[in-house]
């Protein structure tokens, strides 16, 4: 008998010599699998092949065929039989290989996923049927929390019933593990993998170490008694301790007002980079600040005031990070069904999962990138026609700055279900869940800089001139006059910043109980319906910021900056930096005269907690991190209370004599949202001039004070199947779905700006406006969505699937100034504030997917063990997202008039987390004891907002990573593998504003895992 066994990755590595020894692994464990079959192919050829039992990538590409096939939704996703068998280092990059879905990569692994070119805002992820949390304020869920090598099953429905949790326009993400009593078997299960990275081993003394590990335990038994009663357990465990790598060319992001696009007139010496005099580019020398292209509208010309003049995009800063990694993880994943008799089934599931990312960085920072040089910046700018700059000269300070960054993050997710059938056509279920995520992030920043004189108080350059250019692809700079490697240079006054960023809990409680009615009708077969009620919880409790400096005005402050430079300062920890992504160093210095003094990729770097120690010591400090409280006007407080129910039919019937099924149904849902704020009390006085004034309340708690909305949506659901041959099914579904606003920008942020005249007679008068953010009311978006497909299936391993899809969105972003009304020491003050909402605006989406998969098992000898899946899927949009800062935009009254108007400069982004194409192929080999798979993933650029500002434009290029995978079955019980991502080390590019704006550039370098997997 041929057993086909079960497959894990392969891979390769890197560039030049490392690459080598990775591909000559691979072909070592290929090499002893093809022998393998060698030996024993002939002996299977004479005895007759009577079974074959399918296991590892072939196993798993045919559960990717049943569960499309044997759903009545649009659906695709892929299972395995064995537990601990998805082929996959993380759950996100198991999706990447489902048709249409595409991830966006953080520290090079794969984390929120986006469908058929929709964002993670438009889907929904459910865990063994329940909803998860996440503690980055939206409702995407970040999939690198949770081990593959615990999971059973991941599926994405396309098209939704009415049975579905609500949540996904663009679909649903299912991950589920095994249920004990179903897999049927006892077996315990120890993997044990090796990370290396390439990258790390240029690193000294890393904080992962040299090599990484990842173990997973897992144990799965069933008992049965004698009284018919059955019990199930599943335990599972991992400990992964490795390392994610990373090199950045960075520069100011549009999240703040650090990136402005300044004017580039030469007509105009008062501002923008022709300005007569140094200074930044965005400030006139006569007249206002902070400023540069004006896109509001002039009520004289009806266009924007800087209408026709040229400008380019000037950020603060652009510079290098060396990035030092670890992640530590600790997972438990338990199971246990209890089936006391024939009708009542028991389940009860828990995971918990503890994530903890440390970061020591250090920046080489070139501080003044909008400062005007007279005579230089303008004359030796090269611009885009976007806006972009593509070469830079000008007097800046340089900065080495470093950081020590950590975010743990704990997740525990836990429920309960209970089914009874109390006959054998009626089931009813009752199911507990609760989930709940908390985030927390911390951070220590050191700025050192130029300055006239060294530590030694001798002449420097505080300002030196440098040029940069993008003729490489990324930016490099010629620095005259000035050695980025020397720390005596770094002089200027030291200050370090102790920050607690975040601090998140999101939690997600639920019930539920539905019905399932079997009946023996003609055309209607059973009637399903239920009831949900569940609350999400989301508090962030803001940011706290501790800030120390020591100054080189006083002979104190000038001799410990010394010390602290010649005490702290460390070698460079990295060799090679960013060599892969350069053409020739990165920094190449000069003298006065233009002749090279050196070229380097390091500089002058320093330990963090040693610099700040010595600053808290010189200011009489002791070290702590700021404390965040619970009241604050940093606070965002947001529960959502929903209420579902839905009704739904499955009928069997036939078409014209073709066999047709599906279901039918509707659900209707109710949502309220409660958001808390404070804000600071004051009171209201009547003056004896009948004047009104408001005033603080001194040594007073902030005041508590809520808002809310609700909406109410009716979302039917239509799924069809026709059998029009024994081998070819067409699919037909519309329905209505719902994305809801991410629980982050539901808050209730809310400050006064009060009218401090004396003269006041009306209350109304009392403030001047209103500062904050966050809209309570913020209703969902909708969509209408329609999909047909067409899928062949002529055996086991092949299938071919066609479908096509359109979605006409009801709902886009807007500004509106709205005229909110405030409680104050009992009085009722109206006041005009400027909200995101959802409009009423429509737009669509249209695209189509292919997905392929077969196997060449009828090639004579070892051809027969090829196979070949892919998949491809392209939307087009026509859903606009205007940058807030330099897009087009209205601001609209409650009447809907029109307050104020801007004429962009950019165009809009379309859908957050949009791509037009996206393809993944795999190509597998698996006979014998041998399986080995090379497998590629593409997507094309799409916009993804800033966290901290989801009104600006970001774009994340065009990626395509290679992985590769190879297995060998050492015993019957004993496997080993080895697996590669990213072999070809891809990086992650960003752009800022528009898609030529290189903003930001990630290089991970590649990472490899060999593993050893025991089986008993």
């Amino acid at each position: 008998m041929a057993l086909e066994r079960s497959s894990k990755e392969g891979g390769f590595a890197e560039k030049g010599f490392k690459k080598s020894l990775l591909v000559s692994a691979i072909a070592a464990v290929s090499y002893m699998g093809v022998a393998h079959a060698q030996e024993t192919g002939g002996n299977e050829a004479a005895g007759g092949v009577e079974e074959v039992v399918v296991t590892g990538t072939r196993a798993t590409i045919q559960s990717t065929i049943d569960i499309k096939r044997n759903s009545v939704t649009i659906v695709d996703g892929l299972s395995a039989s064995e537990i601990g068998e998805l082929p996959a280092l993380s759950i996100g990059e198991a999706l990447e290989s489902v048709t249409g879905a595409s991830s966006h990569r953080e520290n090079g692994g794969a984390t929120e996923i986006s469908i058929r070119g929709m964002g993670p805002y438009l889907s929904a992820t459910t865990f063994n049927g329940r909803s998860a949390t996440n503690g980055s304020g939206d409702r995407s869920v970040n999939f690198s929390q949770f081990p593959s090598e615990l999971m059973n099953k991941v599926a994405i429905r396309k098209t939704q019933d009415a049975s579905l949790i609500e949540g996904g326009v663009a679909g649903l993400i299912e991950l589920e593990t095994l249920k004990p009593l179903e897999y049927g078997q006892q077996r315990i299960q120890i993997d044990t993998k090796a990370n290396f990275n390439p990258n790390q081993s240029n690193i000294d003394d890393p904080m992962a170490g040299d090599l990484g590990f990842r173990g997973t335990a897992s144990y799965v038994d069933q008992f049965e008694f004698d009284n018919g009663m059955a019990f199930g357990v599943s335990l599972g465990y991992q400990k992964s301790d490795i390392s994610q790598p990373e090199s950045e060319m960075r520069s100011s992001s549009p999240s703040g007002t650090s990136l402005y696009a300044c004017l580039n007139d030469p007509s105009n010496t008062n501002e923008g980079f022709y300005r007569g005099s140094s200074g930044d580019c965005e400030d006139q020398i006569d007249g206002s600040s902070n400023q540069g292209y004006i896109t509001s509208v002039d009520p004289d010309t009806g266009k924007a005031v800087s209408d026709g003049t040229a400008f380019a995009f000037a950020p603060s800063s652009n510079g290098y990070r060396q990035n030092d990694t670890s992640d530590e993880r600790d997972s438990i994943f338990v199971a246990l069904q209890f089936q006391p008799n024939d009708r009542t089934d028991i389940n009860f599931d828990l995971q918990q999962s503890e994530r903890v990312q440390a970061e020591q960085r250090h920046d080489l920072n070139f501080a003044n990138m909008k400062r005007v040089t007279p005579g230089v910046t303008a004359e030796s700018l090269v611009v885009s026609d976007t806006g972009t700059v593509l070469n830079w000269a000008g007097e800046t300070a340089i900065e080495s700055n470093s950081e020590l960054y950590s975010r743990t993050e704990d997740y525990l997710g836990y429920g309960l279900n209970v089914s009874y059938a109390f006959t054998d056509n009626l089931t009813v279920s009752a199911d507990y869940s609760f989930s709940e995520t908390t985030r927390e992030e911390l951070q220590i920043s050191v700025r050192t800089q130029s300055d006239n004189d060294d530590i030694f108080g001798e002449d420097s350059n505080y300002r030196p001139m440098v040029q940069w250019d993008m003729d490489s692809g990324i930016r490099q700079y010629t620095v005259a006059d000035f050695d980025v490697t020397d720390r005596t240079l770094f002089s200027d006054s030291y200050r370090t910043r102790i920050d607690n960023d975040v601090d998140r809990r999101n939690s997600n409680e639920a019930f539920r109980t539905d019905f399932d009615l079997r009946l023996d009708g003609d055309l209607i077969t059973a009637v399903r319906g239920g009831l949900r009620f569940s609350e999400l919880e989301y508090v962030d409790l803001g940011a706290a910021r501790d800030e120390f400096s020591i100054s080189r005005g006083s002979e104190a402050g000038a001799a410990a900056i010394a010390e602290i430079n010649n005490s702290c300062a460390v070698a460079f920890p990295e060799s090679d930096f960013m060599s892969a992504e350069s053409s020739g160093s990165l920094v190449t210095m000069v003298d006065e005269n233009g002749n090279v003094t050196g070229r380097t990729n390091e500089w002058a770097t320093f330990d963090t907690q040693c610099v700040t120690d010595m600053i808290l010591a010189y200011a009489g400090e002791g070290f702590a991190y700021p404390e965040l409280e619970d009241v604050s006007a940093g606070v965002t407080d947001v529960t959502e209370t929903t209420t579902a129910a839905y009704v739904m039919a499955d009928f069997d019937s036939s078409l014209a004599g073709t066999p047709v099924h599906g279901n039918v149904g509707v659900r209707v849902v109710q949502t309220e949202v409660e958001s808390v704020g404070y804000r600071t009390p004051y009171t209201i006085t009547t003056n004896d001039d009948g004047t009104y004034s408001m005033d603080e309340i001194e040594g007073a708690d902030l005041e508590r004070v809520t808002a809310g909305g609700d909406y109410t949506e009716v979302l039917p659901s239509l799924n069809l199947v026709a059998d029009v041959a024994e081998d070819v099914l067409v699919r037909g579904a519309v329905y209505r779905g719902l994305s809801r606003p991410d629980p982050s920008d539901l808050g209730y942020k809310r400050a006064f700006d009060t009218n401090g005249s004396d003269d006041i007679v009306d209350i109304a008068d009392l403030l001047d406006g209103v500062d904050g953010d966050g809209n309570p009311n913020m209703q969902p978006l909708t969509s209408w969505n329609f999909d047909t497909a067409i899928e062949w299936y002529p055996n086991d391993d092949t299938m071919l699937a066609f479908g096509v899809y359109h979605k006409r969105f009801q709902g886009g972003f807007e500004t509106a100034l709205v005229t909110e009304t405030f409680q104050v020491d009992g009085q009722t003050i109206p006041a005009d504030f400027a909200i995101t909402r959802t409009d009423d605006d429509t737009s669509k989406l249209t695209g189509f997917e292919v997905t392929g998969t077969h196997r060449f098992s009828y090639l004579p000898g070892y051809l027969s063990g090829l196979g070949v899946k892919a998949s491809y899927n392209y939307a087009d949009s026509d859903f606009e997202f205007e940058d807030s800062l330099y897009g087009d935009s209205v601001v609209l009254d409650e009447s809907g008039n029109a307050v104020s108007e801007k004429i962009g400069i950019i165009a809009p982004g379309n859908i957050p987390g949009f791509s037009e194409n996206v393809f993944s192929g795999q190509l597998y080999y698996q006979i014998g004891d041998l399986d080995t798979s090379l497998i590629y993933k593409y997507r094309s650029e799409y916009f993804q907002p800033y966290t901290g500002n989801g009104t600006r434009l970001r774009y994340v290029g065009d990626v395509g990573v290679w992985e590769a995978r190879a297995s060998y079955q050492l015993t019957d019980n004993v496997k080993l593998s080895l697996e590669a991502i990213n072999l070809f080390d891809e990086p992650k590019k960003q752009y800022f504003f528009t898609r030529d704006n290189l903003g930001e550039l990630n290089s991970y370098g590649p990472r490899v895992f060999l593993g050893l997997k025991a089986k008993f």
